[in-house]
């Protein structure tokens, strides 16, 4: 597929998978939205998409463990660019090591869930409009295999915590914001999809963790852009995939009742509500 006129927003661009999303997106003509928390790294990525045939790429720096760097993000994209065609939620952090503590971001929320979920939920949130009136457009929301039901008497982990939950509890609570959203833009030519790209892919994520990867970025990055502009992007909204192949997720994804207290929750803690 060409993508000229089109523009692409993937965050977490600047290393691993996100890195070769953007590069392979820019080679097929889109204007490419970099984002990433180092500047060096991100005008590198950018420097690579323009050396490989991408007419048009650009550099934005925000370290999603802030909510007011996510509106600074959003202000910056709004003001520069008429017209949001894809976003593609791929910026996150792994679960860590054994040892992993309990963080918390700028907000005071426990670091994972406020960094994997609650900055994409309000960075889409945000930019819907701007979807909306580039329709047809599609989200992207890079989420894992690894799903840990939330328990919204402790949603941020203050008791038994262990990176692996937090982690996993983060990625379910990404699914249930999809499946959510699809629902809310079902008619406006918008379509909403998460997936596992691939199972411990080559990237500094999994190095961290300890793991000794058994896929590659290229595996994970032909799954993203397979919803993104591939044979399924467009086609189909609502759904976990995994790979290129539809998938069920943890029980609760399907609980309306659960997806109503994350939504009320997550307007909460970004002041959305």
């Amino acid at each position: 597929m060409r993508l000229e006129g089109k523009t692409v927003l993937v965050t977490g661009s600047t290393d691993g998978v996100g890195r070769l999303v953007a590069v392979r997106l820019g080679a097929a003509g889109a204007e490419v939205l970099v984002h990433g928390r180092d500047r060096q790294r991100g005008e590198a990525v950018v420097a690579g998409i323009k050396a490989k045939g991408g007419a048009k790429a650009r550099f934005y720096e925000a370290d999603l463990a802030s909510l007011a760097a996510v509106r600074e993000l959003v202000g910056a994209v709004e003001s520069e660019h008429a017209r949001i065609d894809i976003l593609i939620n791929n910026a996150g952090i792994g679960p860590g090591g054994s040892g992993a503590r309990r963080e918390s971001s700028a907000d005071g929320c426990e670091l994972r869930f406020a960094v994997n979920y609650l900055a994409g939920f309000l960075l889409t949130r945000l930019l819907l409009a701007k979807l909306r009136g580039s329709a047809p457009a599609c989200i992207v929301n890079v989420a894992s295999l690894g799903q840990h039901p939330i328990d919204f008497e402790d949603v941020m982990l203050t008791r038994g915590y262990t990176g692996s939950r937090a982690y996993a509890q983060s990625k379910l609570a990404q699914i249930m914001f999809t499946i959510d959203l699809a629902e809310e833009l079902a008619g406006s030519d918008v379509s909403a999809n998460s997936l596992h790209p691939a199972t411990y892919m080559d990237t500094t994520m999994v190095r961290l963790g300890g793991i000794t990867p058994i896929s590659t970025v290229d595996e994970g990055a032909e799954a993203i852009l397979n919803l993104a502009i591939g044979a399924d992007g467009g086609r189909v909204s609502g759904l976990f995939y995994n790979g290129k192949r539809p998938a069920r997720a943890n029980d609760q994804a399907y609980d309306v009742a659960a997806r109503g207290k994350l939504r009320a929750l997550s307007l909460q803690l970004t002041s959305l509500g």
